[in-house]
């Protein structure tokens, strides 16, 4: 374990991490204006592929209690995610418990994740976030570039 906040540490994600994965891809996929409950985000193909994560991390209270986490995805053209950019870029997944939020738990899981990246020898990290979202301001602090846009949301690319 890594040390990060003095009541706070992060992990590598692994297979016991499954369903509290799946509770932060929920937290990803809800937006103030579109909650989504955990059925609801499972049964859509396009959130549900985000799982299982391909390199995570985990951020634990000193309770052991997980309180979020960040992983990454590789996604083909074929089946592409939200944030896809192009083959060989690994895109962001990220979720913090609402009553955790504000802490900068979010802040230390965006520079982890990109450190994982890095040593893995990735170039960039992409992601999805809906223009709505409170994230989009900490992506834009750490680095990420709006590339695309859609109706509602941006995709962003950090270049390593």
């Amino acid at each position: 374990m890594l040390a990060v906040m003095s009541d706070v540490v992060l992990r590598p994600a692994g297979a016991g991490d499954a369903a509290f994965l799946t509770d932060m891809l929920v937290e990803a996929a809800t937006t103030p204006a579109v909650p989504r409950s955990r059925a609801e985000t499972l049964a859509d193909p396009s959130f549900a592929h985000y799982l299982p994560a391909d390199v995570g991390l985990v951020a634990v209270e000193q309770s052991s209690q997980p309180v979020g986490a960040a992983w990454l995805r590789l996604f083909g053209a074929d089946d592409p995610g939200y944030g896809f950019v192009r083959d060989g870029v690994p895109e962001l997944a990220i979720g913090v418990l609402a009553s955790r939020r504000g802490r900068g738990i979010g802040r230390l899981l965006v520079r982890a994740i990109a450190d994982v990246a890095r040593a893995r020898g990735f170039c960039h990290i992409c992601l999805s976030v809906d223009r709505v979202n409170p994230a989009a301001r900490l992506y834009l602090a750490e680095g990420y570039r709006v590339v695309a846009s859609r109706e509602h949301a941006d995709t962003m690319l950090l270049a390593l």
